[in-house]
C-alpha cells in the first residue's frame, strides 16, 4: 500500500473521514429572511429568529431545500421524501437559541458516493453517508476588547449542507482530492461557492491510525479547517502525533483539536462529545419535511453536465488526454473558457496554451480566469495563427506577453512587429547557405552524427529572430546537408 507511514514499529494506516460543512448558495438564511451576504457590519443581518428571541418561530426557506436535493443528486446519493429537523442542544455564546436546528436520525439526503482520481489511470471511491441540512451558529470575537469578547449574529442561522463521507480515505492526498472534488461538484452545481477564505466551506476531519488490517482505531476530530493546503498539513501531524503516542505506549484520547497553521501543528480543543451528549430530539416548531418524487425529478431535469460527464466528453470530444481533461473540468470557469476559446480551433493546441502559458501567467499576476487581462477572442486568435504558421509557438509567446499588458489583438501585434513566420523556401536557403558556409566543422561533425541537425537549425532560428518556419527549416537544412533524420 502507497499510504503506509513508516513509524519505529513498522507501517501504519492512517484512515479518514470528513465531515464538510458547505453553506448553501441562497439570498436568505435556512429558518428567516434575513441576508447571508458576507461581509456585512456586525449584528446587521439578523432577524429575530436567529438571535433565538422568545416566541419567534422558523420557517423553512424552499431554495435551501432545492438546493440540499440538486447536490444530493450531483453526489449521487438517495434522496429521502420525508425526513425530520432536531435540536441538537449545546451551550455556546454564539448560539443564542441554546441548540442548533439540525437533522439526525433522518436526513433529507442519504448514501451517496463520489470519484476521486489517483492517478491518470487510477481513481477511487469515497462514500458519502449523508447530507443533512442545519443552521449555522455565530461568531465570537475576541480581538475587539483586551478584557471582553463579542458576538456577531450575522451567519447565526445561514443554511449549511453538513456532507458526512464514510472512512474511506487513506491519506493527505486523498483527502485534498476528495475535498477539490467535492468543490468542484458544488460549484458546478450552483449549490455552494466553495469559498474557504469567507467560510463558506468548512472542513472538520477524523483522524485514526491502525495497524493495516486491525480495528479502526482511535480517532481525533481536526475541527473547521478552512484550506486544502491546511487539510493536507493537519492529516500528516496529527497521523505521525498518534503513531508516536502509541509507539511510545501512550493512549490517544478521543478529542476535539484544533490546527495551528502557524506552526503546523495541530492542539487539544475539548474532550469529542458522542450523539448523546447532544440530546437529540425532533423540534416541535418545525414540521416534517416531505415532498413528492415529481419535485426530485423536476429537479434532476435541469442538472447541468457535471465534472466527470465533461471529463469524458473531453477525452472522446476534443481527444484530450485524462490530465490535460482533468485539469480543464477542475472548476466550471475553466471549462467554459476553455470550450469557447477552442470554437473551431485545435483544441490540443488550445489545452496546450491555456494549461501551460496561460495558467502559469494568471498565477504570476494573481488573476483568476473570470477577471483575465486577455479575452476569450483574443486568445482564440493567437491559437489560429499558431494553427496556421502566421506565427511560430517561440514567437507566439512573444506575442502573449505583449497581449497581457493591454489585451491588444494579437493579428494587430503580429502586423505592426513584423513577427510573421518566414516560410519562403528561397530567403530560409540563403540563410542556411551562410550558415553551412562558415561552419564547415559543424557540417563534418553532422555527417558522424545526424542528431546535430539541431544545431543548424537553432543557428536559422537565431539568425531570423525566431521567425522561420521550424518544419521548412528542418528540411532544407537535411537536403542542404544531404542527411537523413
Amino acid at each position: 500500500m502507497n499510504n503506509l507511514i513508516k513509524g519505529e514499529t513498522g507501517d501504519w494506516e492512517v484512515v479518514i473521514g470528513i465531515e464538510v460543512h458547505a453553506q448553501i448558495v441562497s439570498n436568505s438564511k435556512l429558518f428567516s429572511s434575513a441576508s447571508t451576504k458576507f461581509g456585512g457590519e456586525h449584528n446587521t443581518q439578523v432577524s429575530f429568529v436567529d438571535a433565538g428571541m422568545p416566541g419567534m418561530l422558523p420557517v423553512i426557506n424552499w431554495v435551501c431545500v432545492e438546493q440540499a436535493i440538486r447536490t444530493g443528486l450531483g453526489l449521487n446519493a438517495k434522496i429521502n421524501n420525508y425526513s425530520i429537523f432536531d435540536r441538537k442542544n449545546y451551550f455556546y455564546p454564539d448560539l443564542p437559541q441554546g441548540y442548533q436546528i439540525s437533522q439526525f436520525k433522518q436526513p433529507i439526503v442519504g448514501e451517496g458516493s463520489v470519484t476521486i482520481d489517483i492517478d491518470d489511470k487510477k481513481s477511487k471511491t469515497i462514500r458519502i453517508e449523508r447530507l443533512h441540512l442545519e443552521q449555522d451558529a455565530g461568531k465570537s470575537l475576541h480581538d475587539q476588547h483586551p478584557e471582553f469578547s463579542f458576538v456577531d449574529l450575522n451567519r447565526s442561522g445561514v443554511a449549511l449542507m453538513e456532507i458526512v463521507s464514510m472512512p474511506d480515505i487513506s491519506s493527505a492526498d486523498e483527502a485534498q482530492s476528495y475535498i477539490k472534488k467535492l468543490r468542484s461538484i458544488m460549484r458546478y452545481l450552483g449549490t455552494c461557492d466553495g469559498n474557504m477564505e469567507e467560510g463558506s466551506l468548512r472542513a472538520d476531519i477524523n483522524v485514526s491510525v491502525r495497524k493495516p488490517g486491525d480495528e479502526l482505531g482511535t480517532r481525533c476530530e481536526i475541527k473547521n479547517v478552512n484550506s486544502i493546503k491546511f487539510i493536507g498539513q493537519a492529516i500528516d501531524y496529527e497521523a505521525r502525533r498518534q503513531i508516536e503516542l502509541i509507539e511510545d505506549s501512550k493512549i490517544i484520547d478521543q478529542e476535539t483539536r484544533l490546527f495551528d497553521p502557524k506552526k503546523g501543528e495541530t492542539r487539544s480543543m475539548r474532550s469529542k462529545e458522542e450523539a448523546h451528549d447532544y440530546r437529540y430530539f425532533p423540534d416541535p416548531d418545525l414540521l416534517p419535511l416531505s415532498f413528492s418524487e415529481n419535485i426530485i425529478e423536476e429537479i434532476k431535469s435541469e442538472l447541468p453536465e457535471l465534472p466527470d460527464d465533461k471529463k469524458e466528453r473531453f477525452q472522446k470530444e476534443y481527444s484530450l488526454s485524462p490530465y490535460d481533461s482533468n485539469i480543464l473540468v477542475s472548476e466550471i470557469e475553466i471549462a467554459d473558457f476553455f470550450e469557447a476559446v477552442t470554437k473551431g480551433r485545435d483544441p490540443k493546441i488550445a489545452a496546450n496554451w491555456i494549461t501551460g502559458e496561460f495558467f502559469a501567467a494568471m498565477n504570476k499576476l494573481g488573476f483568476n480566469i473570470v477577471d483575465s487581462p486577455i479575452t476569450i477572442d483574443n486568445l482564440s486568435k493567437l491559437i489560429k495563427l499558431i494553427e496556421e504558421n502566421i506565427i511560430s509557438t517561440r514567437i507566439a509567446k512573444d506575442v502573449f506577453e505583449i497581449m497581457l499588458e493591454n489585451n491588444e489583438d494579437p493579428e494587430e501585434i503580429v502586423e505592426r512587429e513584423g513577427l510573421k513566420q518566414v516560410s519562403d523556401s528561397g530567403e530560409l536557403e540563403k540563410i542556411i547557405d551562410n550558415i553551412i558556409a562558415n561552419n564547415p566543422d559543424q557540417v563534418e561533425a553532422v555527417k558522424l552524427k545526424p542528431k546535430l541537425i539541431g544545431w543548424f537549425v537553432g543557428q536559422v532560428m537565431k539568425e531570423s529572430k525566431g521567425k522561420a518556419n521550424p518544419k521548412i527549416t528542418n528540411q532544407l537544412v537535411a537536403q542542404k546537408l544531404k542527411i537523413s533524420y
